[in-house]
């Protein structure tokens, strides 16, 4: 098993993710009208940005992009650093300041998308050798927040109207609901990263596993509320 999964760890990730992007593509005209479309937009992106984040794979004697070697584009830590840990934070402060109903909750999640944005900038552009072979701890903690936040907030609307009666029915609870449980699994990895090294392969296989039940768990579920709800601006 374990090695089933060592040696499948790509492909299961990629195809639980293309799931989900393509399922929203399919379903599109059901949502096009619903804010529910930039969601869509945002999995066909997440799909797109991770299979060219696959480079590294290529980046060796006799490979493809083997010119790569030995350059600061050797590994893919930049690009995930950017199209994830940033930019994936910097749409869920969009989506959320849309689907959002209460205004300070909306200015809350504005804010601090400008300021994570300008922090994130400011760090990068200080830490810039460090930003292509290592991750920002600090970056992945301050988005998270931001994601607790807006899941946070959703929750707190629903429970505070009549969506309490139907939230089993609204495609925004399960996005809620899953981007906050994989945050709540993934963050802590962020405090051991720092004490691990790349020898320590037991606590590498077991980050694998983690963030590999984690996907499957959050883009099922995305997967899941597509097909299952419907587009009801009432409930969205």
């Amino acid at each position: 098993m374990e090695e089933f999964l060592l040696n499948n760890y790509g492909i299961i990730t990629h195809c639980v993710e293309a799931m989900a992007a393509l399922t929203g593509v399919f379903l599109f005209k059901l949502y096009r009208n619903s804010e529910v479309k930039y969601f869509i937009y945002f999995l066909v992106y997440l799909t797109i940005c991770d299979f060219i984040g696959g480079y590294k794979d290529y980046v060796g004697d006799g490979r493809f992009l083997s010119f790569l070697q030995n350059t600061v584009f050797a590994t893919n830590h930049w690009w995930s650093t950017s199209y994830w840990k940033v930019g994936a934070i910097l749409f869920f402060t969009f989506y959320y300041s849309k689907i959002l109903k209460t205004v300070q909750f909306k200015n809350i999640i504005k804010i601090s998308g400008y300021v994570f944005f300008f922090f994130s900038v400011i760090y990068i552009a200080f830490n810039w050798d460090k930003f292509f072979n290592t991750f920002f701890p600090i970056i992945s903690i301050l988005g998270a927040i931001i994601v607790f936040l807006c899941s946070v907030f959703y929750f707190i609307e629903v429970l505070q109207s009549d969506k309490i009666l139907t939230f089993y029915k609204s495609i925004n609870f399960y996005i809620s609901f899953a981007i906050f449980i994989w945050w709540l699994i993934i963050t802590p990895l962020v405090f051991y990263d720092l004490y691990h090294s790349n020898d320590d392969w037991n606590f590498i296989f077991l980050k694998w596993q983690i963030y590999l039940f984690a996907n499957i768990f959050m883009y099922s579920t995305f997967t899941f509320a597509l097909i299952y709800c419907k587009p009801d601006s009432k409930n969205e």
